[in-house]
């Protein structure tokens, strides 16, 4: 399990790394991890999110990481929120849906083209293995969070 937890560790490190060259390239180099994180949260599926939402899908625990990043986004004219009641929903701006469009063209160029080559002559393989490493990620995630409430009891 160390050997995994270590991989992780490295694995975690290169993705943050990577998500912050990747919105640089795109055009937006001031971006922590986290608020590229939270921008691609409230773009996802054209949804607003409410702060809430975004803790749950992004599995935090403590929302003023969360809002800090919002109010930055905000600020930068990437996404806008709206007042409904005692709460603000967040959704993306024209800007904010170019930088995730620009993203993903720079992540289709540098990650996607390596991964093809990686996958070999049977991306269908690839693509199996991938969803199977998700799921047992997805899985661990809730084992850890198992164990974080132990810890937390003792």
């Amino acid at each position: 399990m160390s050997q995994f937890e270590f991989g992780l560790i490295v694995a975690s490190n290169a993705f943050n790394r990577w998500i912050v060259r990747c919105m640089a390239a795109a055009g937006q180099g001031d971006l922590a991890a986290l608020d590229v994180l939270v921008l691609h949260s409230v773009h996802h599926r054209g949804r607003e999110k409410k702060l809430a939402d975004l803790c749950f899908i992004l599995n935090i625990e403590e929302p003023h990481t969360v809002t800090y990043s919002l109010k930055k986004l905000v600020r930068a004219g990437l996404i806008s929120g709206e007042r409904r009641g005692k709460e603000i929903h967040y959704g993306v701006t024209e800007a904010g849906e170019a930088a995730c469009l620009a993203y993903r063209e720079v992540r289709e160029a540098c990650l996607i083209e390596a991964l093809d080559a990686l996958s070999g002559a049977d991306p269908k393989t690839f693509n199996a293995e991938v969803a199977e490493a998700a799921g047992l990620l997805r899985a661990l995630s809730g084992l850890y969070d198992q164990a974080a409430r132990g810890a937390a009891s003792l």
